[in-house]
């Protein structure tokens, strides 16, 4: 396996504190085997293919080291080699459609190509209604049936339906929120190409996919011929290291580099996740990392595949995946380096991702509320954080703390899974005995406000802390609205207090 090293130019290294120490590489960084101890500055990530995968490789003879990212372009474009800023055909593995923009792609597959024409490949196409579902709203109920009459006219295998709203539970198909679905069901597998008609579609690249958001015109063009064209990004290579504190997760991981970089700091540009710090995150955390790259401009986020990675793809699909790496040599952009030990727990302040500041900066800020949820905060381990946080307090919420899993499969763990330290309880009973909401049907929820009755919906200007992704004005609803970003941790400690709280003062 190739090792990976920089090409000569800018460094920034993060020193915890704000500040970006800048130098310039003078020589390559080497990487030894994967399982090899090594010096923490030098540490980039190798590893090796399980038995189920094809061993990861370059896409033929090239002429220069290509990153992840360029790859797997070359490899989906039927090219040898290619370069950021070039222009090319994209043979497109998965292309994942909802109920917000489905309707639209529909009618402009069907106005393009025809009222009888076929998607290109019915197997590669999922459909999965999660934004606006437990509503009474007409025209948000009317979405969901124009995508079950198109996957009825079509045989769209993979379509998450839902037919009885009163009870998720009855609807075996129903799933929730579509990338954590997308995760769940098998449909992200390294090496390939995902596209969706959501921007958070990036949260893929967890798995060492190219995963990215398109618009509906995009998307009525792919599922039609299966292909999109896209300049290829250059690449931002981030490196993590350092033993990760047990106050900290992956939200505060990526709030630290956007507000480093600003929300236009990565505009077009993919980021790749490397280093031991990101080696020992789960797939789950993974995900948050890469989901919010979005929210820095990012094409793309990266994080190359390996045992985590495989494993936790063991029985969710069948289909043969290809992992690549970055090449020794390749070109990145730019690289930062972070030590995350000397990270503290962060919130975004309002109204922006990268209005960035510590939780115990912001100790004097009333909130009115907490929300739990969304693909970036509502996974089985974003709860399971929480609950840890209402058991080693003991108290109770101070403030409404609104619950909502992302899928059936995440409000099944909060009822079953025993809660490390609680003695055997579930997240359920802990949250219960908090005075938390009961929690609510798997979707979107409030995340992006929604129709008036959307459960958790901000409809009065209201301060809340939130483990959702963004903070723009009107984001949860009403436009006055005041959203504060945070971890699952931060989020369960500022419920307790009513104030925005460092999450140290219970998990020491």
């Amino acid at each position: 396996m190739a090792s990976s090293s920089v090409a000569s130019g800018p460094v920034s290294s993060f020193s915890g504190k704000g500040e970006i120490v800048r130098h310039s590489i003078g020589s390559p960084l080497i990487v030894p085997a994967a399982r090899c101890r090594r010096d923490v500055s030098k540490r980039i990530m190798a590893v090796v293919a399980p038995t189920t995968a094809r061993s990861p490789s370059a896409t033929g003879t090239v002429k220069h080291a290509l990153t992840m990212t360029e790859k797997i372009l070359a490899r989906a474009s039927e090219r040898q080699q290619l370069s950021p800023g070039e222009n090319v055909w994209v043979n497109v593995d998965v292309l994942m459609t909802h109920d917000i923009c489905g309707p639209g792609t529909i009618g402009i597959f069907k106005k393009e190509f025809g009222e009888n024409a076929k998607v290109w490949d019915r197997e590669k196409i999922v459909i999965i209604p999660d934004h606006y579902i437990f509503t009474t709203d007409e025209r948000a109920n009317r979405n969901v049936d124009i995508l079950r009459d198109f996957c009825n006219e079509q045989n769209i295998k993979y379509f998450y339906d839902i037919k009885d709203r009163g009870d998720f539970r009855v609807n075996p198909d129903y799933k929730g929120v579509c990338h954590v679905a997308l995760a769940q069901e098998g449909h992200c597998r390294p090496g390939e190409v995902l596209l969706g008609t959501d921007s958070h579609t990036c949260n893929a690249g967890a798995f060492g996919q190219f995963a990215t958001g398109i618009g509906n015109t995009d998307a009525g063009f792919v599922m039609g011929t299966g292909k999109v064209l896209l300049k290829v990004p250059s690449t931002l290579r981030f490196v993590l290291d350092g033993e990760m504190p047990d106050f900290l997760l992956a939200k505060d991981l990526i709030l630290q580099i956007i507000g480093e970089i600003t929300v236009s700091g990565a505009t077009y540009r993919s980021m790749e996740f490397v280093g031991s710090t990101v080696e020992s995150l789960s797939m789950e955390e993974r995900m948050t990392l890469c989901n919010m790259v979005v929210e820095a401009g990012g094409k793309n986020g990266m994080v190359p595949a390996d045992q985590t990675t495989f494993k936790y793809l063991e029985g969710k699909t069948s289909l043969t995946y290809e992992p690549v790496h970055s090449d020794g040599h390749a070109r990145f952009l730019k690289e930062y380096r972070i030590d995350v030990s000397k990270l503290e727990p962060l919130v975004a302040k309002p109204h922006s991702p990268d209005n960035r500041a510590t939780a115990r900066e912001c100790k004097d800020v009333k909130i009115d509320r907490v929300y739990i949820g969304s693909c970036t905060g509502g996974k089985t381990e974003d709860f399971l954080a929480a609950a840890k946080v209402f058991v080693a307090s003991g108290a109770k919420v101070k403030v409404p703390t609104f619950l909502v899993p992302a899928t059936q499969k995440v409000w099944m763990d909060l009822y079953t899974l025993p809660v490390p330290g609680s003695g055997g309880k579930t997240c359920s009973q802990i949250f219960e005995e908090a005075g938390c909401d009961t929690p609510a049907s798997p979707s979107c929820g409030a995340c992006l406000g929604g129709p008036q009755d959307t459960y958790g919906r901000m409809n009065e200007a209201r301060v809340c802390v939130s483990t959702t992704n963004r903070n723009f004005p009107g984001r949860m609803g009403h436009k006055e609205g005041q959203i504060y970003l945070a971890s699952p941790f931060t989020a369960a400690a500022s419920a307790l207090t009513g104030f925005v709280t460092d999450p140290r003062e219970f998990l020491r």
